[in-house]
């Protein structure tokens, strides 16, 4: 294969007056923020399927890529070349990780005995690239939405022979993520709801998905991966209604099992839009609930009810998003994986580089003003002083069970209590982020 990119050598960090395009000008991998290294605050991936996979195609168009390895005869022949791209990839952009789905590494064959096979034999070559790259997986998970066996679910289908090649599928991806050292292993993937309730019998097929997870929660210890597994939540993507629709849904799942110490969430910016929420709303109840994971970080398109995936470039939104993980202790496991895709008429292959790069941009400059926010203080403070009152101890005592609703409304009387309204000061606080911005 001749060059696929026109640079050669890493890009670097070169500083916000950097005049060259393709140069970092506020990710500094070794910089220190708040006592942990750029670099590990980060814990950038790249995405295999969106950079090597989609061919820039969309519902009214196809190719626009002409990569070529889309257009090769002999499959696993493709799939080579894109696993020595992948590592070029993560080389050039000095990216310490990269993600998976089993489909995007290796062709299906003519049966599932065949397609473990494929993957198995990139694995392999992955083992060998890693251990001379230091590069690692963030995570593998298993797509089971694309082939037309899961148009109707893959865990929640109504077919249970289609259940059954879903467990065989996973069983083989998650040894496969286990042998690779990979940090986390993704659950689910885009079809687990359904189109109409003319057909469908929601509870069995909640049952049915929440019996799938604990089966994988079971095979996950069972093999000693010490990893979490993350469900990410997807509304609207694509059946109209999602089982896994946001945090808070994913959360119920997770909690009726008992799981929340083996299931994590891996929150999207774009799947928060269109579950009608922010970014940091959905970061925010992940760590309230414990269950905060990893990110893919992308974008949305406000105007656009679709997953659009496009590269997190947004700086104040990024900045609030990082105030939330800051404050969430950080990643442990998890990471920002680049679930996103340069736009289809961005043909030539530097601009996967640059789109890469631009967006660690944005997400080290989010990250340097949260951190910015929580080292001063302010904005703390005053959230502090507005639970201040609930470090009482008579006031402790209603949280804490000391008290019940009889206690607490003689009290109220007897103290003649008439609350009065305290200013929320939105636009004042919205000013102090503006400040550091």
């Amino acid at each position: 294969m001749s060059a696929f990119y026109s640079i050669k050598d890493p890009i670097r960090y070169e500083g916000p007056n950097a005049r060259g395009e393709l140069a970092f000008r506020w990710y500094n991998p070794d910089q220190v923020v708040m006592g942990k290294k750029m670099r590990d605050h980060m814990r950038f991936a790249i995405a295999y399927w969106h950079t090597l996979c989609w061919p820039g195609g969309d519902p009214f168009g196809g190719d626009t890529f002409m990569r070529q390895w889309h257009h090769m005869g002999d499959e696993m022949a493709a799939a080579r070349m894109k696993a020595d791209l992948m590592f070029e990839t993560l080389r050039l952009l000095d990216v310490d990780f990269f993600c998976f789905h089993d489909l995007d590494i290796a062709p299906e064959g003519k049966s599932l005995k065949e397609f473990n096979a494929n993957v198995t034999e990139i694995a392999k070559i992955f083992e060998k690239k890693m251990a001379a790259s230091g590069k690692k997986l963030l995570w593998g998970t298993a797509n089971m939405f694309s082939n037309r066996r899961f148009m109707a679910g893959a865990a929640t289908n109504p077919d249970p022979d289609v259940f059954a090649y879903c467990a065989a599928q996973v069983k083989h991806c998650m040894d496969v993520t286990k042998d690779l050292d990979g940090a986390n292993y993704v659950m689910w993937g885009g079809r687990e709801g359904y189109e109409t309730l003319l057909n469908t019998k929601i509870g069995h097929e909640l049952e049915q998905a929440k019996r799938f997870l604990s089966m994988v929660v079971e095979y996950k210890h069972k093999i000693g991966f010490k990893g979490p597994i993350l469900i990410e939540p997807k509304p609207q993507e694509p059946t109209k209604h999602q089982y896994d629709y946001d945090v808070a849904t994913v959360y119920a799942t997770i909690a009726s099992l008992g799981l929340q110490n083996d299931v994590k969430v891996n929150i999207e910016q774009n799947h928060a839009i269109l579950a009608g929420h922010t970014f940091e709303h959905e970061i925010a109840l992940a760590a309230a609930l414990g269950i905060f994971g990893s990110i893919d970080i992308n974008r949305g398109d406000y105007q656009s009810g679709w997953d659009t995936d496009q590269f997190a470039m947004n700086i104040p939104e990024m900045s609030l998003a990082f105030l939330e993980i800051l404050k969430a202790g950080g990643f442990t496991t998890g990471g920002l994986n680049f679930d996103a895709k340069i736009r289809r008429q961005s043909i030539d292959p530097d601009d996967i580089l640059h789109a890469h790069a631009a967006s660690m941009d944005a997400c080290a400059r989010g990250l340097l003003i949260a951190a910015t926010v929580l080292e001063d203080g302010k904005l703390g403070k005053i959230v502090d002083e507005r639970y201040a009152k609930w470090n009482e101890s008579k006031n402790k005592a209603m949280l804490e069970g000391k008290e019940t609703l009889e206690s607490i409304a003689r009290r109220a009387l007897a103290e003649g209590l008439d609350p009065q309204p305290k200013s929320g000061r939105q636009e004042r606080l919205e000013a102090l982020l503006n400040s550091y911005i």
